[in-house]
């Protein structure tokens, strides 16, 4: 399982990435595929050996509040077993995003995850959007005004494009390709052109050959990474944080997320 050097072909590389994570991410906290056991822990063992683990608060009412609607808040609040982890997901998101305008660039290994997840209505196994709440804090701050969001999880991310329909200040893009081939070219002629303060990504590996998608390998998650973070440093000084969505394969998520986790950190270094 373990992704040293060679295996990636990439050799040693510097430990640049911080990954948020909290114990509770671990709890079986409802009976769909994002929350069974098991499924984040060779991720997880993977993040531990090669990596800084931050822990994350859970997100408060006001972040929420900038991309949810009070009705739709009370209607995760309702449900007493999703709703501390449903905050405790946005908040390690708020984390990430927070470390990476500090230039530490960072992977929310978190769940639920959260791009089906609108102002005021939800499904896919998410709650409350996490790369949303995340990206409105910053803009609320007024730290950033432009951010390119990138989302290659196998679904569309309908909750982050409700979210920021006719937001001039933030692009949705999510990845398509029929084979592995056009979908890395779709992704780097989809952002040869953008220009953004900051990239967040949407993370989801079910499109892995072992995963729902059966389309992309390990390497493939890597070359992402890679184009992710040399756009990252190129354009708006390696600031670049990353959300967990779909992977119900839990050997393969954990690969990909490492081999993706290393591409951004080689593309973020000259």
């Amino acid at each position: 399982m373990t992704l040293k050097g060679g295996r990636c072909g990439w050799g040693p590389l510097p430990q640049l990435m911080k990954v948020i994570f909290h114990e509770d991410f671990l709890e079986c906290y409802t009976s769909d595929p994002a929350a069974v056991n098991g499924r984040l822990d060779p991720a997880l063992a993977l993040a531990q050996e090669h990596y800084s683990l931050v822990t994350p608060s859970p997100c408060t009412e006001e972040p929420l509040l900038r991309v949810h609607t009070p009705t739709h808040i009370a209607h995760v609040r309702a449900d007493r077993s999703v709703y501390p982890i449903a905050l405790l997901a946005a908040g390690a998101a708020i984390e990430a995003s927070r470390l990476a305008m500090a230039g530490e660039p960072a992977f929310a290994l978190c769940r639920p995850p959260g791009h089906h997840a609108s102002p005021d209505s939800c499904w896919g196994f998410c709650y409350f959007n996490n790369v949303a709440v995340a990206v409105k804090d910053l803009l609320a701050r007024e730290v950033v005004q432009k951010v390119l969001i990138v989302d290659f999880d196998l679904h569309y991310g309908d909750g982050t494009a409700n979210t920021f329909a006719n937001m001039p200040a933030v692009t949705y893009l999510h990845l398509q390709g029929r084979n592995r081939q056009v979908f890395l070219e779709d992704l780097k002629s989809s952002i040869q052109d953008e220009k953004a303060d900051l990239v967040a990504v949407s993370a989801g590996f079910d499109r892995h050959i072992k995963d729902w998608g059966g389309l992309l390998t390990t390497e493939d998650y890597g070359e992402i990474g890679h184009i992710l973070g040399d756009f990252a440093r190129a354009r708006c000084g390696g600031r670049i944080f990353t959300a967990l969505e779909g992977g119900y394969n839990a050997i393969s998520l954990g690969d990909a997320f490492l081999a993706f986790c290393r591409g951004v950190e080689k593309g973020l270094t000259p």
